[in-house]
């Protein structure tokens, strides 16, 4: 599998539970999401590693900043050679401008895509922090923000992919968190789906987590997602 479709979260305090986990995968097979917890405890050289041992790399550090400090921090992140980092959709349309300018001259340039509202808030999250709407309104005005940019395209919950990649067309990808196998419970998420239904829905990448992470046979885990998903 030259792109594989599934990403998975290395959700970890330490490089050594991160690298034991990694051991068990195959790069064919995955890619590697490699969040804010596991960077600051291991920081650039754990994903410096990865990448050699053949993995694609997602820095998902959503960074959010006045548009010069987030285009510096994209520019550190391509450095590492990774295969997509992430911005905060509502850092503004000169913030995401900016790392995308930041990252035209990467020798090798990752894809960047926006997060748009994390999958662990609901409607009424939102009108607390003064969005109305809901949350499939407030997605949508951010993924036509971060593509007007020029962003590649946005993290979204498998609940919006139907109406982004109508809107967004079949080129934008939506990244999705927050999937869980039909058995698998919700954990700390809110707006969740299967695998099979976010690849029907329209996902382009699945991000998943815990359901692998945690498994007996982590390998074994994320075939059976496959197999879930009708994906070879």
């Amino acid at each position: 599998m030259s792109d594989p479709r599934l990403i998975v979260a290395l959700d970890f305090a330490t490089s050594a539970e991160a690298r034991a986990l990694v051991a068990r995968l195959n790069p064919m097979r995955c890619k590697l999401k490699v969040g804010k917890e596991l960077f600051v405890a291991a920081g650039p050289a754990l994903v410096e590693r990865f990448v050699d041992q053949g993995y694609a790399v997602f820095l998902d550090l959503k960074f959010h900043d006045i548009p010069h400090t987030v285009a510096a921090a994209c520019r550190a992140a391509a450095k590492l050679s990774v295969w997509m980092v992430n911005v905060h959709a509502l850092g503004g349309h000169a913030m995401l401008s900016a790392a995308r300018e930041a990252l035209e001259s990467a020798s090798s340039r990752p894809k960047l895509i926006a997060v748009t509202i994390l999958t662990s808030m609901q409607d009424a999250d939102l009108a607390q922090v003064g969005i109305g709407g809901g949350a499939q309104q407030a997605v949508s005005r951010l993924a036509h923000l971060a593509q007007d940019c020029g962003l590649d395209g946005v993290v979204c919950s498998a609940r919006e992919t139907v109406l982004l990649r109508r809107e967004r067309g079949k080129d934008f990808l939506l990244v999705t968190p927050g999937i869980r196998p039909a058995q698998a419970g919700c954990d700390d998420q809110a707006r969740i789906a299967t695998p099979h239904e976010a690849i029907q829905n329209g996902a382009s990448y699945l991000v998943i987590g815990r359901p692998i992470t945690q498994a007996p046979d982590p390998l074994a885990a994320l075939e059976a997602i496959y197999k879930e998903i009708e994906l070879t």
